[in-house]
């Protein structure tokens, strides 16, 4: 570690400032505190395992979505940014959620051209693009496409649901989980996601998780194939997922308001 990069880990939100230290006559140096410490050893420990240094955003995003004390909103602000990123890692990082997403809810018959228009607009949308009108109606049949091809649904009528019965995954539920990233994606690269909402938004989520963990067991058996969905979390995977869980509530959170 060097003193510049230890300036440029405070910029991205990988760090706090240190706290200044005063006496009589002139100051101290300046300090971290002793939870800031421990987080610089455990991301000494994850560089090791990232690719991009904006992926170790999410350890402090992580930290401050789960637990109070250790990352100050301030800090959780600039890792936010940092995490969303712009550039290579954002593509890749879209086109694995749109991938993921393809695999949870595309249909054995649908076509190789349904899938591959599907997962370009998703990844598209995820690196920043804005949803339009136009686009939206061009989402909307791509998630049809996967969904629920002509060749099978067409003729009967029937709507497609996936997972248990109380949370079922259909053409609406993933053009609103899409839409929620979209828009809370936008409105992080324009810069307007405040303290305010990002804290707002953890409440949800804090809120909404321990829901979702007291009914976890139940969903999971009537999850059929997405069953794997409901599995109990990890440590790590509730670090890998901080990022993408919390834009979705913001997104949903912006969507609200919007239709106040």
């Amino acid at each position: 570690m060097t003193v510049r990069r230890i300036h440029d880990w405070i910029a991205k939100g990988l760090l706090d400032q240190p706290r200044l230290r005063t006496r009589r006559r002139g100051s101290h140096k300046a300090e971290h505190s002793a939870t800031q410490r421990q987080l610089l050893l455990l991301l000494l420990d994850k560089r090791q395992q990232v690719q991009h240094l904006s992926s170790l955003a999410q350890v402090p995003l992580a930290m401050w979505l789960w637990w109070d004390g250790y990352v100050p909103t301030r800090q959780a602000q600039r890792a936010w940014r940092t995490w969303v990123g712009r550039g290579r890692r954002s593509q890749e990082v879209a086109r694995e959620g749109a991938l993921g997403l393809l695999e949870q809810a595309g249909y054995q018959l649908a076509t190789p051209t349904a899938r591959a228009r599907f997962v370009r607009i998703i990844t598209e949308l995820g690196n920043g693009k804005a949803l339009t009108v136009r686009g939206r109606a061009e989402l909307l049949d791509a998630v049809r496409d996967v969904m629920e091809p002509d060749t099978v649904f067409a003729a009967s009528g029937l709507v497609r649901a996936l997972g248990p019965a109380q949370t079922p995954m259909t053409v609406e539920t993933v053009m609103g989980y899409v839409e929620a990233l979209s828009i809370a994606l936008g409105r992080t690269l324009d810069g307007k996601v405040e303290a305010v909402m990002l804290e707002r938004a953890r409440a949800v989520h804090r809120a909404s998780m321990t829901d979702y963990l007291a009914d976890r067991g139940t969903l999971a058996a009537e999850a059929g194939q997405l069953a794997d969905l409901f599995r109990e979390p990890t440590l790590q995977v509730q670090f890998d997922q901080a990022g993408r869980q919390l834009l979705l509530v913001l997104g949903m959170q912006l969507i609200h308001h919007r239709a106040q």
